[in-house]
C-alpha cells in the first residue's frame, strides 16, 4: 500500500508540474469560456427567446438563469473528460521516455502500477474539475443564481461520476499509446470531438434524427444531460411559478437536452444515472483486464 501511495503521489505532482500537461488540459474549459464571452451568450439567449410563443415573455433574471445554467453545464460535461485524458497523458509519457521500464524492473507489481496511474488520474481530475465546478457556480450567482442546495450536491456527483468515466475511458484509450505524436493526435480529437458527441456545443435535439439515435447510444450524453437538469432544474421551476405554461417548459427541457429519449422512448434520471454507473464498472473491468493479460503476456 505505500508503494501504491508514493506512485500515486508521484504522478499528481508530476502532472501539476508539468506545464505542457496542466495547461493542455485547461484548453477546453478556456475554449468555451472565450466562445460564451464573445458570441454564445448572446446565442443563447436569442435560441430561448425567439423559439417562444408570441403570448409568452421571459423575465431577463430567467433568461440569465437559462445561458448560465446552459453554459456552465456545457463547460462542465466537456472538461471532466478531456481533462482526465490530459492529466492520464503521463502513462503515455512514461512509456516514450522509457520510464517505464525502470518503474517496471523495480520491485513494483505491475496491478499497482496500473492502479497508480488510474488513482492519480481520478484525482488530478477531480481537483481541476471541481474547482471549475466552484467558478462556474461563482458565475452562476453572480448573473442569477436559481440552485438549491440539492441541486449543487447532485452537481458535484455528476462531476464525480463524470470523472470516473472519463478516467477509465482514458485509461483505456492510452493503454495503447506510446509516442509523443500519438498523445497529441488523441488531444486534438477528443477535444474537438467530444463536445459535439455529447451535446455539450450542440443541443442533441439539433440534430439529424438519424444522429441522435447514434448518440443515444454513448453514456457520455446521459452524463451531459445529468449535469443539464441538475444546473437548470431551478429555473424551469422558477418559470412555473412565474406562470409560463407547462408545454413551454417542457419543450425547453426538450431543446437543451434536459429531457433525453432513446429511439422516442423518454430516459428518466434513474435511469441516465444507472447507464453512467454501468458504463464505469464495464470499463475498469476492461482496463483491469487488460493489464491483467499483458502482465501474463510479458
Amino acid at each position: 500500500m505505500s508503494i501504491l501511495l508514493v506512485l500515486i503521489k508521484r504522478n499528481i505532482k508530476l502532472f501539476f508540474k508539468d506545464k505542457g500537461m496542466f495547461f493542455t488540459s485547461l484548453i477546453t474549459p478556456a475554449i468555451l469560456l472565450v466562445l460564451y464571452a464573445t458570441f454564445l451568450g448572446n446565442v443563447y439567449r436569442d435560441s430561448f427567446t425567439s423559439n417562444l410563443p408570441d403570448t409568452v415573455k421571459l423575465s431577463e433574471g430567467i433568461t440569465e438563469g437559462l445561458v448560465s445554467g446552459q453554459l456552465i453545464s456545457s463547460i462542465l460535461a466537456v472538461s471532466c473528460i478531456t481533462v482526465a485524458f490530459c492529466s492520464n497523458f503521463l502513462m503515455v509519457q512514461d512509456k516514450a521516455n522509457g520510464t517505464i521500464k525502470d518503474l517496471k524492473i523495480s520491485p513494483v507489481k505491475s496491478a499497482t502500477l496500473s492502479m497508480s496511474y488510474y488513482i492519480a488520474t481520478l484525482v488530478s481530475t477531480l481537483i481541476i474539475c471541481f474547482v471549475a465546478t466552484g467558478v462556474c457556480l461563482l458565475y452562476a450567482a453572480i448573473v442569477e443564481w436559481y440552485m438549491s442546495l440539492a441541486d449543487v450536491f447532485l452537481l458535484f456527483f455528476d462531476i464525480l461520476l463524470l470523472v470516473f468515466l472519463g478516467t477509465a475511458l482514458s485509461s483505456i484509450i492510452n493503454f495503447f499509446l506510446s509516442t509523443q505524436g500519438q498523445i497529441s493526435a488523441v488531444s486534438a480529437i477528443i477535444s474537438a470531438g467530444y463536445g459535439f458527441i455529447c451535446g455539450a456545443y450542440m443541443p442533441i435535439s439539433s440534430f439529424s434524427e438519424g444522429l441522435q439515435k447514434i448518440v443515444s447510444f454513448l453514456p457520455g450524453t446521459y452524463g451531459t444531460s445529468l449535469i443539464r437538469n441538475h444546473a437548470m432544474r431551478g429555473v424551469f421551476a422558477e418559470m412555473q411559478n412565474q406562470g409560463i405554461p407547462a408545454q413551454v417548459v417542457e419543450s425547453m427541457k426538450n431543446s437543451l437536452d434536459c429531457n433525453l429519449y432513446f429511439f422516442e422512448n423518454p430516459v428518466d434520471i434513474s435511469t441516465m444515472y444507472a447507464i453512467l454507473i454501468a458504463t464505469i464498472v464495464v470499463l475498469i473491468g476492461i482496463y483491469i483486464l487488460l493489464n491483467a493479460f499483458a502482465k501474463d503476456k510479458s
